[in-house]
């Protein structure tokens, strides 16, 4: 069915497409020059854009596209838009002078734009407030299945309403099981189904598949919580026919990617060492000293690349004490000094890591080197290759876990599970842009204070 249940969400598309020819009319209209912008020129423009906005799938909707999603398409458009607008200078006008044409292309450009993220924007609006909402129930329930339904329930712009789970297991809270969630799909009109396959065998995904294609209800399927940790493997067929599977290279074990995070380690170390580190250093010299017997910086030999130890600096943020590598930071640990606290809770006591990075020995930007102790422990309660991967990649002063909220003590097992969940998605997924937001999330949280940060 083209249209259910009252939903207007294939209305977006052709709306955001209309909004922007007429856009693009208005500014052809009003701005340019009448003696090089013709009907022409008009035609050939709108016709443009329309056929590259197919092309990278400009105008594709999905309630959990994100911001930087947004600003990516964007740009494909900016750039392969602004080549058809000056092609047709070069075979229609040649050897003319057209005066304003930057002008016209600056604001055909600005004005889409801006009409792209004000629709965005206003349709996360929209649903936040309850409209435009799909119905969902979820089929099994593992730690896969978890993960979208707090998901869902966190992410109110994407505009789907979790009814609940069905399992074949006896769960506190569910629904009922697999059979019993076909009547109950049907009689309360939902619209999605999130299926956990590692629940249910090929008949039962079939026998499920059937059920929501006869249904109009949109099935996704959601592989097994570990299958998420590696996305560098890719199907290539052989003669049509034979599948194998290609092992891809890290991002960053590409030289060119390699050469720039190091550049960039170097250069951002060096800034912040100079600016900050320089005067920071002897007024925490001064206040730790005071509070406590010790030396400043605090020495510790932690897991780096390729497993190898190195020694990492920290600026000394607990009495000396005799269990420093075997036992964690607690809250209200009694070995933390009051200037440990709050250098602590800021993350300065990392300050000294940034000459680490200098050394060669971390990153800006990567997996928390652990103390070989505690990856003993770990190991034994993650998937070793998962945990072994994190050592493919120099360990960060921060990281994509840390600003995700998996920092501090280990409380339970679920703490470094979902830490080495972020850490290998990162070492997957690197990019420069990536790093930066990392970086502007940390400073963000410095000031903010963090909860686990003690």
């Amino acid at each position: 069915m083209f249209y259910k249940k009252n939903k207007y969400s294939f209305l977006i598309k052709p709306l955001q497409l209309i909004l922007d020819c007429v856009s693009i009319f208005l500014v052809l209209f009003f701005i340019a020059d009448s003696r090089f912008y013709n009907i022409g020129f008009i035609v050939y423009t709108l016709s443009f854009w329309i056929a590259t906005s197919f092309i990278i799938n400009y105008y594709q909707s999905y309630r959990y596209v994100n911001v930087y999603r947004i600003t990516s398409l964007i740009f494909k458009q900016i750039v392969i838009f602004s080549f058809g607008f000056f092609a047709y200078f070069g075979i229609f006008k040649e050897g003319e002078i057209v005066h304003n044409q930057f002008n016209v292309l600056f604001f055909l450009l600005l004005t889409t734009s801006t009409l792209k993220y004000l629709f965005f924007f206003s349709i996360k609006l929209y649903r936040i407030k309850g409209r435009n909402y799909r119905k969902a129930i979820v089929l099994g329930y593992n730690a896969s299945s978890k993960r979208i339904i707090k998901l869902i329930k966190q992410k109110k712009s994407y505009g789907i309403r979790y009814q609940g789970y069905f399992t074949k297991k006896q769960k506190k809270g569910r629904l009922g099981n697999v059979n019993e969630s076909f009547h109950y799909a049907t009689q309360n009109q939902i619209d999605e189904i999130y299926c956990a396959i590692s629940e249910f065998n090929n008949n039962e995904i079939k026998e499920i598949t059937k059920f929501a294609n006869t249904n109009d209800i949109n099935l996704k399927l959601i592989p097994d919580f570990e299958q998420l940790y590696s996305k560098n493997r890719k199907p290539q067929y052989y003669d049509n026919a034979l599948m194998v599977i290609q092992v891809d290279k890290l991002p960053f074990q590409h030289f060119e990617n390699y050469i720039i995070k190091r550049v960039f380690d170097i250069v951002f170390s060096i800034a912040v060492l100079l600016v900050v580190y320089s005067w920071l250093y002897p007024i925490l010299w001064v206040l730790i000293k005071l509070e406590s017997k010790g030396p400043v910086i605090f020495k510790q030999k932690r897991e780096g690349l390729h497993g190898e130890e190195f020694t990492c600096y920290k600026f000394r943020s607990m009495k000396i004490n005799n269990n420093k590598e075997e036992k964690h930071a607690s809250k209200n640990d009694p070995r933390i000094t009051k200037i440990g606290a709050f250098i602590r809770k800021t993350s300065l006591d990392e300050m000294p890591q940034f000459i680490n990075v200098l050394k060669g020995d971390m990153s800006v930007v990567g997996p928390r080197p652990h103390v070989k102790s505690f990856s003993k422990e770990y190991k034994q309660e993650v998937d070793l290759e998962n945990y072994i991967k994190r050592y493919a990649m120099k360990p960060g002063i921060t990281g994509l876990a840390q600003v995700s909220g998996y920092r501090g003590e280990v409380k339970a097992y679920s703490d470094i599970k979902n830490r080495i969940r972020m850490d290998i998605f990162y070492i997957e997924n690197w990019s420069f842009l990536l790093d930066v937001k990392i970086i502007l999330m940390t400073i963000f949280n410095v000031f903010k204070g963090e909860e686990k940060a003690y």
